[in-house]
């Protein structure tokens, strides 16, 4: 029998290799910015993405509450960002902000002016399963960055495209 069971399933999901998000959120539920991989298009027509959090951690619920998010795709020399961002660096939220240029474009969540690439969102759906939510958001705004190397996370390490 195969069994699948949650650090197998773990180790498989490091061989997905993903790109290297920051969401960020900001209004009356308070400000907020996480390190995310788990992030994609749904559609162009309306522009919609999706992005996933993990809801055990009570910090995240500002997202909906918030009722918007920026997804900011991350270059290859933004690592140092993203692990601040993670919570490794032990850096409380405000002092994160302090790491790179933010700025907002429509719904008023921080953008990262150096991203590769920014998806300015109004939430328009979110769904708990197990322990994420998938938060989908109506692309409002953009901002194409350089045309840089993006970074990419494999197998629990950093890489470069």
């Amino acid at each position: 029998m195969n069994e699948v069971g949650p650090q197998a399933y773990r180790d498989a999901m490091a061989r997905f290799a993903g790109a290297v998000h920051i969401i960020t959120t900001d209004g009356a539920a308070g400000k907020r910015g996480v390190t995310v991989i788990a992030a994609c298009s749904v559609s162009d027509s309306p522009p919609t993405v999706l992005a996933c959090l993990n809801r055990e951690n009570p910090n995240n619920a500002c997202f909906v509450a918030n009722g918007r998010f920026a997804l900011n795709t991350l270059a290859a020399d933004q690592q140092d960002l993203s692990e601040a961002f993670s919570g490794l660096t032990g850096l409380p939220t405000q002092e994160r902000f302090k790491l790179g240029h933010w700025d907002t474009i429509t719904t008023g969540a921080p953008t990262l002016r150096e991203a590769i690439a920014v998806f300015d969102c109004e939430l328009i759906d979110s769904k708990d399963l197990a322990t994420h939510r998938v938060l989908f958001g109506k692309v409002t705004g953009l901002r194409i960055g350089d045309n840089l190397r993006p970074l990419l996370y494999h197998d629990r390490a950093y890489h470069v495209l």
